[in-house]
């Protein structure tokens, strides 16, 4: 397995690292992206957490490539704000469409270049979905008819298992959100696109193991580890 370094939107104000990790086995390609909202860290700290786990544990990804981007709005983050425009809006809304911001056109098209089977599009939110259905944290959200629905489903019984509380349990939603990164991976590649959605009102360290939780239990529905 080799951990390789890379800048996305290198040479610009919107710079970036993401990391490539290769597995020595051919297999799906996997994206993940944190801190498209730049005040949402626990999920920026759980991607990186993956990417170091990758670098330390030689066999830790055993097929295909794995793709992170662990803190994507830089500029958002060093304000810790949400970011304006939000940059979850302004990704291709039509399979001929395009990125409307330069930093969610750099992520897409590096998303073109290596055609994910799933990305992973970690959040936080406001509230308990046990609580309120209006509300999205603590929730799986994908596309209606999305080939993700059966993995997110597995996903969410195997998490829910482990947390004793029922108010936190996860929950699994359905619906386009037109300009986001998960809705337009679902639309030009046919990704098996997933939010993954911490409530903000959780510890920092219960949302960033939530969060690490999801992603394993991804990497397995997409048989890499």
């Amino acid at each position: 397995m080799l951990v390789t370094k890379h800048r996305l939107a290198a040479s610009t104000p919107y710079a970036t690292p993401y990391y490539m990790v290769r597995a020595a086995r051919p297999g799906p390609v996997m994206m993940i992206t944190a801190g498209i909202h730049g005040n949402e860290t626990a999920s920026m700290t759980a991607a990186q957490k993956l990417v170091n786990d990758c670098d330390t544990e030689s066999d830790y990804i055993r097929r295909g490539l794995l793709i992170v981007v662990p803190r994507v709005n830089q500029q958002a983050y060093s304000r810790k704000i949400r970011g304006k425009p939000d940059m979850n809006r302004t990704f291709p809304r039509k399979k001929s469409g395009k990125a409307t911001h330069p930093l969610a056109s750099a992520l897409f098209k590096l998303a073109l270049k290596h055609h994910p089977d799933w990305w992973l599009d970690l959040h936080e939110a406001n509230g308990l979905s046990q609580l309120s259905r209006n509300v999205l944290g603590q929730t799986l959200i994908t596309n209606p008819g999305s080939s993700a629905i059966p993995a997110c489903r597995r996903a969410i019984q195997r998490i829910n298992r482990t947390i004793p509380r029922r108010d936190l349990h996860f929950n699994l939603k359905q619906h386009e959100l037109p300009g986001s990164a998960r809705t337009a991976a679902n639309l030009v590649l046919q990704a098996r696109s997933v939010t993954v959605e911490t409530c903000w009102s959780l510890k920092r360290s219960d949302r960033i193991q939530y969060q690490s939780e999801m992603l394993h239990h991804f990497l397995k529905e997409a048989r890499m580890i």
